[in-house]
């Protein structure tokens, strides 16, 4: 990266000084990697594909083009619907597995960069990956996946301090309330004052929900919630508990706010802003989906609306609430 000035300035050079002219480079379509024939399992097969889907297009033993729209030869559309393959596939394999995956990308994207400085594929792909894993908009973010990526580049020798201060940054606030643990504790008030902790709320479930009123995603999914077959029921048994927490300041607007919430949910604020302030959430944007099980363990982190409703009412619908 520190050389791409350079590499910049030697293209110019040597074509006002009468150089040979410059080859267009070459452009393909996404390559695709071929699955060893001893390979049967479908698990094996994911695992496979996650740990090598990126090597036929990082290949280092041929420059492609790469412009605003190429990438390593590759029309930007193409990489992109690649990328967001790939993070499926991270999804669906174990953790062990998925982090050996995104260490080897991260490796490719480092080669890629020692090679030529000048080519913004590292720079690109990169961007696509937090993008895809890390927005707190992106309808496949998952911070399991993003960690291990975070804590590659936090100590790679290819970027400067201050990069690498961001990348280590990231990797602490996805190490918070990861999932399989216990979530943070912390205490809330209701509208008439009361207090409560979050690991008092006896369920076999818990949904907690980060919202603010007037937020139209978050009125989005309660209405989704309350529509939702036998949420009522769950509650009332004990078999799921939701808990609507506020986390800013504003108390006027939260309390106008209240008409829209159901009354059998646990509907509070953060009287000593602590959630924010002492980072036991890193709450990116609102609104925020958790899903703990009967002993507060982390099901979900931060998970799109759509698969942590989905979750629930498969949930309701039999299945077990055990990690």
């Amino acid at each position: 990266m520190k050389n791409k000035l350079i590499y910049a300035l030697a293209a110019t050079l040597l074509i006002s000084c009468g150089g040979p002219a410059v080859t267009q480079l070459p452009q393909r379509s996404f390559p695709k990697v071929k699955l060893p024939s001893l390979i049967q399992d479908s698990a094996q097969a994911a695992e496979y594909l996650a740990l090598h889907w990126w090597d036929p297009l990082t290949d280092t033993t041929t420059l492609y083009l790469t412009d605003s729209t190429h990438i390593l030869g590759v029309e930007n559309s193409s990489v992109e619907q690649e990328m967001s393959n790939y993070t499926a596939i991270l999804s669906s394999i174990k953790a062990e597995e998925m982090r050996k995956a995104v260490s080897h990308f991260c490796a490719r994207l480092e080669a890629l960069e020692l090679r030529d400085p000048a080519d913004s594929g590292y720079e690109r792909l990169s961007a696509l990956f937090e993008r895809y894993l890390y927005d707190p908009n992106s309808p496949v973010r998952n911070e399991e996946s993003y960690l291990p990526y975070c804590e590659y580049f936090s100590a790679s020798a290819l970027l400067d301090e201050a990069k690498r201060d961001i990348y280590a940054h990231q990797a602490a606030m996805c190490s918070l309330n990861r999932l399989g643990t216990p979530a943070a504790d912390f205490s809330f008030c209701d509208r008439r004052g009361r207090s409560y902790s979050l690991h008092g709320i006896k369920a076999d479930c818990t949904l907690l929900f980060f919202s603010n009123p007037g937020c139209n995603a978050c009125k989005d999914i309660i209405d989704r919630l309350k529509e939702m077959p036998g949420i009522d029921a769950a509650i009332s048994e004990g078999r799921l508990a939701v808990l609507n927490i506020y986390i800013d300041e504003d108390l006027a607007a939260w309390l106008e706010y209240m008409p829209i919430y159901p009354e059998n949910w646990y509907n509070g604020y953060d009287p000593n802003l602590v959630i924010r302030s002492d980072h036991l959430y890193d709450v990116r944007a609102i609104p925020s989906l958790y899903l703990l099980d009967s002993q507060k363990r982390v099901l979900m982190k931060d998970a799109p609306e759509d698969k942590v409703l989905e979750q629930i009412y498969r949930r309701l619908s039999g299945e077990d609430f055990s990690l």
